[in-house]
């Protein structure tokens, strides 16, 4: 077998067997096939496409090319959530505690932010002390101990995906939606849970611009995961303007913890319920989506999400008095008002420039060797929908340095008016 025939082979448009995606994919991962032909076979992907069985098994050669945790050892149902990346998605900080606090085990690995997006492990940092870093064995135990752990990917999970993905990269082949999807979902699935929902970002802050292209993908993931005998759930949801309020780590933490108080925004507070809901429903806790729902407000409301919260933080070496008096954050040095010069109502916030102006604050990387200020970020006063005046202030920038001009700058850019209020929606499909 010649990697130049199963090159060719594709990009003439025919399916690809078992065995000539192994032979590729294990090829790679050792070294015998060079990345000039693997771009090859990955441009072939991109304007040819893949079916389903074929994504499939792409998906199982990428995920069999590295470590599989065996989550066998933790007792009961295990659950997980993923997020294709959004701006101000701290949802795993609320959804992990409501999910935990029902008895139902949440066992997650998670990464870090690179660009507009925030990674859950840079939000769980800015807690002092939080170690997500676990041996396997430490994080088994804690999870049958107390129901939940979150950590940072132990082992080498689909190095495959990881070898593709940076070549992908920088030959202009990411956009292939086989490709996010076996990239995706071998992740996934090396992590080992029973059951998955995926929080499939739509708009100008998420990779998939339209609701489309995001079904497709949303289906296809779905169905990957149930060729591989898990429990799967996509919602799509809207990334159109940023998550909730806040932009950036502590801050994000923050406005997480006030979710679980019973404070939090209308639209966070909607997709954190919505996605826990098809978790508790996957974990057979509750027979409708209206029970599920009605579990989850009952669990903000005895506090049970929040001190699960704390549990979590301070079995992995984190302060939980954070949890319990999020006053204690340390504040960024300056904060500036963002004013307009606009009336009416906000029908657009931008969130990829939002994401960008945190970014560029010290929240996120341009790179992924880039150091992150906790601190530092940007918090909405108006969202789509809501009603503005000239001199209202629609955020405030939380920064270190004195010059934010081009901060701020992206912000007022970000937001648009019109003489008409709109209805925005966050869930925008749910598929099964």
């Amino acid at each position: 077998m010649r990697a130049v025939d199963i090159i060719m082979k594709k990009r003439d448009g025919y399916p690809l067997s078992e065995e000539e995606i192994n032979f590729l994919i294990e090829g790679y991962t050792n070294g015998e096939i060079p990345d000039y032909q693997m771009s090859a076979f990955t441009m072939a992907v991109y304007f040819q496409g893949m079916n389903e069985e074929e994504t499939t098994l792409l998906t199982k050669a990428m995920l069999n090319s590295g470590d599989i945790l065996d989550l066998s050892k933790i007792n009961g149902i295990k659950v997980d959530k993923h997020s294709t990346g959004g701006v101000g998605d701290k949802t795993t900080l609320v959804v992990a505690p409501i999910v935990a606090s029902l008895g139902i085990k949440f066992a997650k690995m998670s990464g870090r932010g690179l660009g507009h997006t925030g990674g859950t492990l840079d939000k769980l940092e800015a807690i002092p002390g939080y170690n997500n870093y676990l041996s396997d064995e430490e994080f088994i135990n804690q999870v049958n101990k107390i129901g939940i752990s979150v950590i940072g990917q132990t082992g080498v999970l689909a190095p495959a995906d990881k070898k593709l993905y940076a070549l992908r990269d920088v030959t202009a082949t990411v956009e292939s939606i086989p490709l996010i999807a076996s990239s995706i979902m071998s992740k996934k699935l090396a992590a080992g849970s029973d059951a998955i929902v995926l929080d499939v970002k739509v708009g100008s802050g998420a990779f998939m611009k339209n609701v489309e292209d995001a079904t497709k993908l949303a289906e296809l993931m779905v169905k990957i995961g149930k060729n591989c005998n898990k429990k799967m759930t996509a919602v799509l949801t809207n990334m159109d303007e940023p998550l909730g309020y806040a932009v950036g780590n502590s801050l994000e933490v923050i406005e997480a913890i006030n979710t679980l108080n019973g404070n939090g925004p209308k639209d966070f507070k909607e997709l954190c319920f919505e996605i826990a809901a098809q978790l508790i429903l996957h974990a057979d806790k509750a027979k409708t989506l209206e029970e599920a729902y009605s579990l989850c407000e009952r669990q903000i409301e005895n506090k049970e999400a929040l001190n699960t919260l704390a549990k979590l933080v301070e079995a992995q070496g984190g302060d939980k008095n954070y949890i319990l008096e999020p006053s204690l954050f340390p504040k960024a040095k300056y904060t500036y008002e963002v004013c307009i010069n606009n009336e009416g109502y906000v029908n657009h916030i931008n969130a990829l420039q939002i994401g960008n102006a945190a970014m560029i604050l010290g929240a996120g990387r341009k790179k992924i060797t880039d150091i992150i200020d906790h601190s530092v970020g940007v918090v909405l006063h108006k969202k789509v929908g809501d009603k503005v005046d000239i001199n209202d202030s629609i955020a405030t920038i939380y920064s270190n340095y004195s010059n934010v001009d081009e901060v701020k700058k992206l912000i007022l850019d970000a937001f648009s008016y019109s003489n008409e209020p709109i209805t925005p929606q966050i869930i925008l499909k749910v598929i099964k």
